[in-house]
């Protein structure tokens, strides 16, 4: 500043000599004329430099010209280190942004922002699937609107949300099971989480429906175990009728050991989720002694035919295999009747898979009944099946051991026509 008021006074100095020279009203005029100019060109300069920082405050890059020298080249030397502080917080703001953003779109939780009208502010892409909405289409939409769910609208409408609510038949195909729970924040606004318990209901579903079953399977010898037994305590029995009575409770004990024995082979099957071990097994060998087995069980009421029509052997676990190629046998023995015929075979495919088969000449299968036949305890006939021994439990134990020996269990079947069974045997698991 001092430098600055030097020179204006020396251009003034300077401008009344020359103007004492020239003359008393052309020295005056070449003073002012000076005056004016010494003043306005540091303005025109410093405007110019004003346009500079503008610009370099609004471009997201420092200027490449040169900058100015003095105190102008200090003001844009702070200016440009301020700017670029603010430039890396912004950047690294919006980079945290993003992160919350993408992982709460990688959750498989629905979760929903609303301001206090039930406003949609913000949902990802797991809640557009459970819900059935679309955020860009969506957005500032009331989701009570556009889920129109009795159980859900009131829900939002009670403003308890204290608990969570299931609420069934949700999604796009209203297929799941979606537990949903509203939590308040910030300034009035509503987090709704939700998250997908279809799994989890059916997974409580079937041990409900087991722990019915067992229960009911159990009880039923047992009943009529206690029955024989207060029979024998209380009444004089002839050696007929106790020899008579001994022989239905040694039925009924069998037929519980039975089912404790499938329970526990079912419960390790399921608890082994790794394939089975490679250890070589002889079908050809097998089939000898599970021909013995079946005429022993069957004891000349049916035809039986076994074909061994391949010499390949199988990588598993002996045990296992037998155990499957004997409940599908026995299941076919059981439910065909009395002078029906049961053709059991080993062969190949075209392709190298090896293939194990029993086809019976039984009652048949209603189609409705194939796509549950391998659960648990599921039959198609209950009273029939406890009438031939069965413990509901034979071709779920099949499945499990198809699983872990890399095969598929083929079910094909007829009412009046009868039923083939097959277990077909990948060629990495052929000797």
């Amino acid at each position: 500043m001092k430098l600055y008021l030097g020179r204006f006074l020396a251009w003034i100095v300077l401008a009344i000599v020359l103007g004492w020279l020239a003359g008393t009203f052309a020295g005056l005029s070449i003073a002012l004329i000076t005056a004016i100019a010494v003043m306005a060109f540091p303005l025109a300069k410093g405007y110019f430099h004003l346009e500079k920082l503008q610009q370099l405050s609004l471009s997201d890059l420092s200027p490449v010209s040169p900058r100015p020298s003095g105190a102008w080249g200090d003001a844009f030397s702070k200016v440009d280190r301020l700017l670029t502080e603010a430039r890396a917080q912004i950047h690294a703001l919006e980079t945290r942004h993003n992160r919350f953003i993408q992982g709460f779109q990688a959750s498989p939780n629905g979760v929903v922002m609303l301001d206090e009208a039930l406003h949609i502010e913000w949902c990802n892409a797991s809640a557009e699937n459970f819900f059935g909405i679309n955020f860009r289409k969506d957005s500032r939409q009331n989701i009570s609107f556009l889920v129109r769910n009795p159980d859900f609208v009131s829900y939002l409408s009670s403003r308890r949300f204290e608990h969570p609510i299931v609420i069934q038949k949700m999604g796009f195909a209203h297929e799941l099971s979606i537990a949903i729970q509203v939590f308040p924040f910030g300034d009035d606004q509503l987090l709704l989480l939700a998250q997908d318990v279809t799994d989890l209901q059916k997974t409580e579903a079937m041990r409900r429906d087991f722990v019915a079953n067992v229960s009911h399977e159990i009880r039923t010898p047992l009943t009529v175990l206690i029955g024989f037994l207060e029979t024998l305590q209380s009444i004089e029995l002839s050696a007929e009728q106790r020899h008579r009575y001994l022989g239905l409770m040694m039925i009924q004990s069998a037929r519980m050991k039975s089912l404790v024995e499938d329970l526990l082979t079912l419960a390790n099957l399921e608890a082994n989720t790794s394939f089975a071990p490679m250890q070589e097994f002889d079908v050809v060998a097998e089939m000898a002694s599970l021909k013995i087995d079946a005429e022993a069980l069957s004891a000349g009421r049916h035809k039986i035919i076994f074909e061994v029509t391949a010499d390949r052997a199988l990588y598993g676990e002996r045990r296992e295999l037998h155990s499957a190629f004997s409940n599908l046998i026995s299941n076919a023995i059981r439910y065909t009747p009395e002078g029906g015929h049961i053709t059991v075979s080993w062969s190949m495919t075209p392709s190298q898979q090896g293939v194990f088969s029993v086809t019976d000449t039984g009652p048949g299968i209603d189609a409705i009944h194939l796509p549950r036949i391998t659960e648990r305890f599921y039959r198609v006939d209950g009273s029939r099946s406890r009438d031939t021994g069965g413990t509901g439990l034979g071709l779920a134990i099949v499945k499990h051991i198809a699983t872990r020996h890399h095969a598929q269990l083929m079910i094909s079947s007829k009412v009046g026509e009868g039923s083939t069974f097959k277990l077909k045997f990948s060629p990495e698991r052929l000797v």
